[in-house]
């Protein structure tokens, strides 16, 4: 079996409904919230340098530059970030049902019909 990271143990994996169920919970909850709050708090505090190194009287400072591109770049990473937790998110949510419908459906093809299904 592989492990999802190095150094994680095998059974890291959610494979369970309840287990894919929880994961799914926790990037709704937990996870995504706080990355996006994380990610506005860096645009403010980036925003705040970027300004405060700019051009006051016409000659401002490489870093107001430097900052602008890199916060640029750290923009797409957490919109990138967060499209990837929110398919993530529904992926999680689509195979558990998914693998519910699939084992119902393939039970119901297995097992002969009954007298007793009636009652």
């Amino acid at each position: 079996m592989t492990t999802p990271l190095p150094g994680a143990p095998a059974d890291a994996l959610a494979s369970s409904p309840s287990e894919k169920k929880a994961a799914a919970k926790a990037i709704e909850k937990h996870i995504y919230p706080d990355t996006r709050t994380a990610g506005e708090y860096a645009d403010e505090k980036t925003n705040a340098a970027v300004k405060e190194f700019d051009a006051k009287d016409g000659h401002g400072w490489a870093t107001s530059t430097a900052l602008r591109k890199a916060h640029k770049e750290w923009g797409k990473q957490v919109k990138s970030l967060l499209e990837r937790l929110g398919q993530e998110q529904a992926i999680l949510t689509s195979t558990n049902n998914m693998f519910l419908n699939t084992d119902g459906g393939a039970a119901a093809r297995l097992r002969p019909p009954s007298a007793l299904d009636d009652f």
